[in-house]
């Protein structure tokens, strides 16, 4: 089997155009309020890597090689999209509650609305509108995941085992986002607090969620799944931990996002409870005081300067590898598996560790 993955993002992006075409049509009555809704939607879902998506597509193969049939096919690639909405939705409430001005290098969704109320002239606080306008929008997309999976074409059987799976994602990629808002309102954290929020705000539904929603739909048991576990936890922490530094130390100009904005948005990541513990007093007390304040240019270097020092940034390089290669050992060593499966999971966790953006 010959995997394209330019080729399956497209297929992946063109079940999304769809399927928001239609809801347009449900929501024409609504007027043009709704079609700017529509608008943001359809920027929401743009673009992006996917490995959501092609972890879940490759969950399915795992267990059962090749779909049957054509028909099997797109039912597998509407499930993938649907996870697609998923992130969307999170990306749009994260960046309300994170106060983030951009995503992907354009105006986040609630600083987009707000910009269209202010050149509008509306009544009202453009701030506020904007951020009841980018939660509705997570909100609308976090249902259409929902209606998207279960109408992706699998019987009835296969749904609900796959809907058990997405009803605990969702479960606990809301708490796990809701420990890391306490986490940084107490401005506090050591590092097993920080890897229990990245494990349940990103790890379990970036990867692991997603190969056992593709499992489930191919009628994976709960060996099976537990098996996938192994595999698909410690990628999904090495993921994050790759985002928690390209956070920090990230050029702009491929994720985005503006330098340092970890730091600037003071979130209190493994990175940063690493070096805490591992500076000066003296640093320590500098790299505290400075989370979550307006830094300039040089004091976000000041700071990278600091963690560097620390060996907090070399020790969080050394968890990604060891991670990496504790997943890539579980899923050899895991029995049934399709051998072509294997092999491009294995690829994918290379790309989910090992990127730049």
């Amino acid at each position: 089997m010959s995997w394209d993955a330019a080729e399956f993002r497209q297929r992946v992006q063109d079940v999304l155009d769809a399927f928001l075409d239609e809801q347009a049509r449900r929501l024409a009555p609504l007027g043009d309020d709704a079609g700017r809704l529509l608008a943001e939607a359809r920027v929401s879902t743009a673009g992006g890597k996917r490995l959501r998506a092609a972890f879940c597509y490759w969950g399915f193969h795992a267990v059962a090689g090749r779909p049957a049939d054509a028909a099997q096919e797109q039912a597998l690639v509407r499930a993938c999209a649907a996870l697609e909405l998923l992130q969307a939705s999170a990306l749009v409430h994260d960046d309300v509650m994170d106060a983030s001005d951009t995503r992907r290098g354009r105006p986040a969704t609630h600083k987009a609305f707000e910009t269209a109320h202010h050149e509008a002239g509306w009544r009202g606080d453009p701030v506020q509108y904007g951020s009841a306008a980018a939660i509705l929008l997570g909100d609308l997309l976090l249902t259409w995941s929902d209606e998207l999976l279960r109408r992706a074409g699998f019987g009835a059987a296969e749904t609900a085992a796959a809907m058990a799976v997405f009803d605990l994602c969702r479960s606990e990629v809301v708490a796990g986002q809701f420990l890391d808002v306490s986490v940084q309102a107490r401005g506090r954290a050591d590092v097993e607090t920080a890897m229990t929020v990245l494990r349940y705000k990103s790890a379990k539904y970036s990867v692991e969620r997603p190969l056992h929603i593709g499992a489930a739909l191919a009628g994976g048991d709960t060996d099976v799944l537990d098996a996938l576990s192994g595999f698909g936890l410690p990628v999904g922490e090495a993921f994050q931990l790759r985002d928690d530094q390209l956070g920090v130390f990230g050029d702009p100009a491929t994720t985005g996002k503006p330098a340092g904005d970890d730091l600037v948005e003071g979130k209190r990541t493994v990175l940063v409870a690493r070096a805490l513990e591992g500076a000066s007093p003296a640093d320590a007390e500098l790299l505290d005081g400075s989370l979550g304040t307006p830094l300039s240019a040089e004091a976000v270097e000041r700071l990278r300067g600091i963690i560097r020092d620390s060996g907090a940034e070399q020790q969080v390089e050394d968890a990604i590898a060891d991670l990496t290669r504790t997943a890539v050992t579980a899923l050899e060593k895991a029995e049934g598996l399709d051998r072509t499966a294997v092999e491009e999971l294995t690829a994918l966790a290379t790309a989910a560790t090992q990127r730049s953006h």
